[in-house]
């Protein structure tokens, strides 16, 4: 199948990319004495120092998922990208290691130097290596001669995707079909005769691969094609247009021996995605909560009794994962005043009146909403998510964007992807509802912890400049 093709060519290029890291570190370590201005205790065991950066690199094989088609041609910032990240996995298992043993013999500075030079050359290898890899690996025997057999029109969703396949040895043959401008819909796919000549043409051109453009309506024509491939001794992949028919995306879902279509990607769904985005959520949040919190808390208070006098903080009820209710804190940014449900489901404005001026700075910077990593921290909330709203807004916001409620799929964040992207503020616009949710949804569908680390950075930018939408 094409899709072992690709994973193995992943994989392939993973322990490539394992021996460089691991025999560069080894490389650099024997050659220390050449390099006078760093240093390196001569008696320390290298396997065992090498031995995070081969566990490092060979795990990083999930962040080559995502890229999926492009793996062979693969641009420089996604590059970049997947080195970054083996780099802060390999730094992490290091400092790990270091802490363990507890081994004050090893150099800070040569692994600081190590790994800045490391990067660089993760970042030639996933460029380079890639393709190189594919023109070895499916090069002449390995070529798939791929006969097409039915519409031709079915072909326009599948353009892009045989040109993709190309470096995994997919070679296209041509295109059997009973249309008479099936070389006119498609003018790249020569034209080899109609479905009856299925047997002929498969032994004749040799076919190693039947590509059925959707099932046919005769069942003895289906029935043909499966018999010539069987005698044939070649592959059939059955490619289903039901997608055509769609009005939105779907991906199909494999589950035994069933296919199910579904709207929206799930990556959170995985035990271990989330014991890694929850263990993201701990690290974040527990030092903010021992060594921000009170100080912040402390200062908040003592301006409070100035300017607004009051309770410190602002519990207020907000839908979580799936419609799941819970007490949302913040550092009261309004002027204290009788409770009253429908003035404070009114959205903050520029300029409200309700704000007081130190409030305004709190908003503006998002200091506000520190007390919620006590809310991550209990499990409520994460540290990036779609960001949560009134249970009566969650009503009124449902009726305008149909896709709202996906948003419940995972916990309400602190900021999200929506917020660093300049969706922040009052929701006045239907349409800029609509932006936000797309956002999240994306965020949702494309979960990672690189992206979560990404937008962190983002919103801890955005304390320090914040953006005009900031209310």
């Amino acid at each position: 199948m094409i899709s072992y093709r690709l994973r193995g060519l992943v994989h392939l290029h993973v322990a490539a990319t394992v021996a460089v890291a691991t025999g560069y570190f080894l490389l650099l370590a024997l050659g220390v004495r050449y390099l006078p201005w760093l240093e390196l205790n001569p008696d320390i065991n290298l396997f065992v120092y090498a031995s995070p950066i081969f566990v490092g690199v060979a795990l990083s094989g999930r962040f080559w998922t995502p890229l999926g088609s492009r793996f062979h041609m693969i641009s420089w910032a996604d590059a970049a990208s997947v080195a970054a990240r083996q780099i802060l996995l390999i730094a992490l298992l290091m400092f790990a290691l270091i802490v363990a043993t507890k081994d004050p013999g090893f150099s800070r500075l040569f692994l600081a130097f190590y790994l800045f030079s490391c990067s660089g050359l993760l970042v030639v290898v996933n460029k380079s290596l890639p393709a190189y890899l594919a023109q070895i690996a499916f090069h002449r025997q390995h070529q798939i001669p791929t006969l097409f057999i039915g519409s031709a029109s079915a072909l326009g969703r599948l353009g892009n995707w045989i040109r993709q396949k190309e470096h995994l040895g997919v070679s296209v043959a041509g295109i059997l079909s009973d249309e008479p401008s099936a070389t006119t819909e498609a003018p790249f796919m020569t034209r080899l005769g109609v479905l009856a000549d299925a047997t002929k043409v498969i032994e004749t051109h040799g076919i190693g691969q039947v590509i059925l453009l959707g099932v046919p309506k005769r069942a003895e024509e289906t029935l043909l094609v499966v018999e010539a491939c069987q005698s044939a001794g070649c592959r059939l992949l059955i490619y289903e247009n039901i997608f055509d028919r769609l009005p939105i995306p779907m991906m199909p879902v494999v589950e035994q021996e069933h296919i199910f279509l579904t709207m929206n990607d799930e990556p959170l769904e995985d035990p271990f995605n989330r014991l890694l985005k929850r263990l993201y959520d701990i690290a974040v949040s527990l030092p903010v909560v021992l060594f921000l919190l009170p100080p912040l808390w402390l200062s908040v208070w003592v301006i409070q009794r100035f300017q607004a006098p009051g309770s410190l903080l602002f519990k207020r009820t907000r839908g979580g994962q799936l419609g799941r209710e819970f007490g949302m804190l913040k550092f009261r940014s309004m002027y204290a005043a009788v409770a009253d449900p429908k003035l404070e489901a009114q959205q903050a404005k520029k300029g409200d009146s309700r704000i007081y001026p130190f409030g305004a700075f709190l908003r503006k910077t998002s200091l506000d909403e520190f007390p919620q990593f006590w809310n991550v921290l209990m499990g409520d909330m994460s540290i990036v998510g779609p960001r949560p709203h009134l249970p009566q807004h969650d009503v009124e916001f449902a009726m305008l964007a149909k896709t709202y409620r996906t948003r419940q799929l995972v916990k309400p964040g602190i900021t999200g992807l929506a917020q660093v992207s300049g969706y922040r503020g009052e929701i006045a616009d239907p349409e800029l509802l609509k932006q936000r949710v797309n956002m999240d949804i994306h965020y949702i569908t494309h979960w990672s912890i690189w992206l979560d680390f990404q937008i962190t950075l983002k919103t801890l930018r955005h304390v320090f400049l914040p953006p005009k939408s900031a209310v």
